[in-house]
């Protein structure tokens, strides 16, 4: 299983919000520099988040493809991917794979036919489907706004025309209380696709756990900036 550190970014700096929500924001330095000690740590691939373009405050793009130049890892980005264009452009400017979530649904509904032009232009692989669950249900718009669809029953439509999910618990995300075993296990079984796990991961005994069920990956987010897991 892999272990991916999460560097989200907001006016230029690397942040971690609590739900998501901006109000909570704490700082923790340059993006670059923390790219290049994870780097140095040994991590294979970086998860990137631009906190200005999913709330649509901005975007950090300058500093991401700066990341993406210097450290010379893998990245897993999203933010703000809201249209094909911005999504073509992003896999064209050296990005690996593009994480999209607010694009996937439309009108609290799945929409496939844009994701379907990307596979064709693209491939799957460099897709990524985000699940981000509140209560079982999706939620889009930097998880402002919640959804009727199912996180199980979401996943279903995508076999094929993407690499894999990056499942977040927005309910338990920032708050290190742990993760939602339970959910995350069921999300795993519904799809035969890679799931990246995501969301109150605190402990090693969390990551653990979410290697029994399956996961893929884990990102590793507020619990690794306030020392409660060393990635060395």
């Amino acid at each position: 299983m892999k272990l991916i550190p999460a560097i989200d970014i907001m006016d230029g700096d690397c942040v971690q919000l609590i739900g998501g929500d901006p109000r909570t924001k704490k700082l923790y330095g340059n993006p670059v520099e923390i790219a290049l000690e994870f780097k140095n740590l040994g991590v294979e691939i970086l998860h990137i988040v631009d906190l200005d373009a999913t709330l649509n405050m901005g975007n950090n793009l300058e500093t991401v493809l700066k990341i993406c130049r210097i450290v010379k890892l893998p990245v897993h980005f999203g933010g703000g991917i809201r249209d094909p264009d911005r999504a073509r452009f992003l896999l064209k400017v050296g990005i690996d794979r593009i994480i999209l979530g607010t694009m996937a649904v439309k009108d609290y509904s799945v929409e496939l036919e844009n994701i379907k032009k990307l596979t064709d232009e693209f491939g799957p692989d460099r897709l990524i489907i985000a699940i981000d669950s509140k209560e079982g249900n999706i939620v889009v718009k930097g998880w402002q706004e919640k959804t009727n669809l199912k996180a199980t029953e979401f996943v279903k439509d995508f076999s094929g025309l993407v690499w894999g999910f990056l499942y977040t618990d927005v309910d338990r995300e920032g708050k290190m209380k742990g993760i939602n075993i339970e959910r995350t296990k069921e999300v795993i079984e519904s799809t035969e696709l890679p799931v990246i796990a995501s969301g109150g991961i605190s402990s090693n005994s969390d990551i653990e756990k979410l290697e029994e069920i399956g996961a893929w990956g884990v990102v590793l987010g507020k619990a690794l900036y306030e020392g409660r897991i060393s990635l060395k």
